[in-house]
Parts: structure tokens; C-alpha cells; sequence
């Protein structure tokens, strides 16, 4: 599971990062220590340019470039584009086989550049209690040298059919997880399938039609190079953002799940009542 990331890098330093142009036309979202679900975030794709008459030139190199995107990923034939609220992640074991992400992975791969990512890990039901009122402690999982996360993801372009012809279209996009490994199963059975360097053009290449085999768990020496932090409860409030999330709990202060930063007067983004949704993670 993957409903919870950090994203704070610019574009520029993103281009220079991925070697990518910049896509985003001056609509990338700004750093967000605390991206939740319905929110714009940066991903990276490659795609044939198109000629004069505006036709896919398939002859010329492909050009990787950055691209702003809405996480929650709304398929080309939905009737509403609500059902993205409930596709924030695809399962890499069934990535291939269900409708609603085949055409994606075999067509419009990208990767979401990310500081890391946020997972709660429920600990034991306090005597007497229903499983539900088991704490859960939030984790950021990042990588200690500071260069970016690239989960692997698929897009779609959805054009509502209730809408005006010419309006523009909504991109939409959704996060590969996969199955815990090393480390990581001590806090979530889950996790999004990473991309190391090696293995972006693979998976960006949009001659590639079978990307099957690029959906393998990460080595577990790219595991093992993670940092598992143990984050502030600060995090489980999607009102609450600014790099204090991302401080160890042992150096942050504590309040409660459900209180906000606006409420004790530090600053807080706005968020949609879609996005509320994703207010302290329950069972996952």
C-alpha cells in the first residue's frame, strides 16, 4: 500500500535528476511533505513526439519529460471520474490482468518521483478492545543518500463524456505496489515497487508493450538501503504539512491523530473533501 508520500524537489532539479524535460507547462504543484490521494503530483513518462498534422511520429526518438498528473488513476472508459478515488495503487500480480490497468501498463508507464513514502505499522490490540483501536505508528521510508524515490506507476487520459468536446482532459495516475521485502515486512506487508536508474528506460519505453517482467519485487539490497523512520503522528492529518513530518518521533512533538498543525497555529495546506478521505490511515 502507498497512500501517503513526500515530493519537495523543484523541476529543475527533478529534470536534472531524471534527465527530462519539463512538462508541467508552470502547473507543477509545489513541495508537499504530505501528498495524500485526488492531489497533483510530478510524474515522469516518455513519449513519441507528434509532426505538424499533430500524428505520434513513431520514427523519432522518444522524450522523457516531466508531467503533471492527479493520483487516482480514472481509466479512458470510466462514466465518472469518482472511481480514482479508489485507484491510488495497482497491484503489481494483477497489473496485467485487470481491466481497469492492462492498457496503462502496456501503454503509459511513468514514475512518480518521491522523497519517500509514509506506512503506518499497526501494533498489538490493547486487551479487551475491537482490532480497530490497534495503534498505529507512522514510518517514513526514504533513502539516506537524499536522491529521489522513482515508483514505478501507470497514466490514463479520461475525457468526461458529460463535458464540452474541447475541454481538456484529466491525466490520472496510480502507484505499482508489491509485496514487502527484507526490512520493510516489519512495518507493512506492501509497498510500492520501486525503479532503480537501471531500469527507468525499460520501463518508461513506450515501444515496449510487455512490461510483465519489470514488474519483479525490488533486490533486497535496494531494500536494505532505506531508511525506516519512525515519524511524528503529526503525518496522519493531511491538513498537516512542512518538513516537520519528516523529522524522527524521538525530535518531534507528539499530538494527537486527529489534531492538526493549524490547530496549534503552524501552517497547514487546504485540502479537498476528496483528499479528507485519506485522514489517519485505519486498517490497510
Amino acid at each position: 500500500m502507498c497512500g501517503r508520500y513526500a515530493a519537495t524537489k523543484s523541476p529543475a532539479a527533478l529534470m536534472q535528476e531524471f534527465e527530462a524535460a519539463d512538462g508541467t507547462e508552470g502547473h507543477a504543484p509545489t513541495e508537499n511533505y504530505n501528498v495524500a490521494p485526488t492531489k497533483n503530483v510530478v510524474g515522469v513518462v516518455e513519449r513519441h513526439p507528434r509532426d505538424a498534422e499533430g500524428n505520434v511520429d513513431t520514427e523519432a526518438p522518444a522524450e522523457r519529460a516531466l508531467r503533471v498528473l492527479r493520483w487516482g488513476l480514472v481509466p479512458f472508459w470510466a462514466k465518472d471520474a469518482a472511481v480514482g478515488n479508489r485507484m491510488i495503487n495497482t497491484r503489481a500480480e494483477t497489473a496485467a490482468e485487470k481491466p481497469a490497468f492492462r492498457k496503462a501498463l502496456s501503454r503509459r508507464r511513468c514514475l512518480i518521483p518521491a522523497d519517500g513514502w509514509f506506512e503506518w505499522k499497526v501494533g498489538p490490540v490493547p486487551e479487551g478492545q475491537p482490532k480497530k483501536k490497534a495503534p498505529k505508528e507512522p514510518f517514513f521510508m526514504t533513502g539516506r543518500d537524499g536522491s529521489s524515490l522513482a515508483f514505478a506507476g501507470i497514466w490514463e487520459t479520461w475525457r468526461d463524456p458529460k463535458g464540452e468536446p474541447d475541454a481538456p482532459p484529466l491525466v490520472t495516475c496510480s502507484i505499482i505496489t508489491t509485496e514487502a521485502r527484507g526490512q520493510l515486512t516489519e512495518v507493512h506487508d506492501r509497498m510500492p515497487l520501486l525503479m532503480t536508474p537501471d531500469r527507468w528506460h525499460d520501463w518508461l519505453d513506450p515501444d515496449r508493450t510487455d512490461a510483465t517482467s519489470l514488474l519483479e519485487p525490488p533486490g533486497l539490497d535496494v531494500v536494505d538501503a532505506l531508511e525506516l523512520r519512525p515519524v511524528s503522528t503529526l503525518v496522519n492529518n493531511v491538513r498537516n504539512n512542512g518538513p516537520q513530518l519528516l523529522d524522527r518521533a524521538d525530535d518531534a512533538v507528539e499530538l494527537d491523530a486527529d489534531q492538526s498543525v493549524a490547530d496549534r497555529g503552524a501552517s497547514a495546506t487546504d485540502v479537498s473533501s476528496e483528499a479528507a478521505l485519506f485522514d489517519v490511515p485505519g486498517a490497510r
